[in-house]
């Protein structure tokens, strides 16, 4: 194998090490979003999980955050308003990130 291929081969490794990271932050972070928000709506235990993974299968709606938070801006009602939750979504994707890090 060339130089060029192993190069190649390297850039694609890289390419799908780094979009599978990303996929985890995000499931991660939507998890996370879900927790917050259920506890918001006086939801725990295993209602606030089964909120959770609701959070995270709406991320499968379409390409990008829009879709969770509609779903949670949805859910939440009066409880926030965008800029808050925005904010959280952010917040909680730095710290999704870091746990995932920590886990390495």
């Amino acid at each position: 194998m060339s130089s060029l291929d192993d190069r190649q081969n390297a850039f694609e490794n890289k390419f799908a090490h780094d979009a599978e990271m990303q996929f985890k932050a995000d499931a991660r972070r939507n998890k996370l979003l879900g927790l917050w928000a259920a506890d918001l709506m006086g939801k725990s235990g295993a209602d606030a999980e089964a909120y959770a993974k609701d959070v995270i299968k709406s991320d499968f709606e379409e390409a990008g955050d829009e879709d969770v938070f509609r779903k949670v801006a949805g859910d939440l009602g009066g409880k926030t308003d965008e800029a808050t939750l925005r904010a959280k979504m952010a917040e909680l994707m730095a710290e999704a990130k870091s746990q995932l890090m920590n886990e390495l």
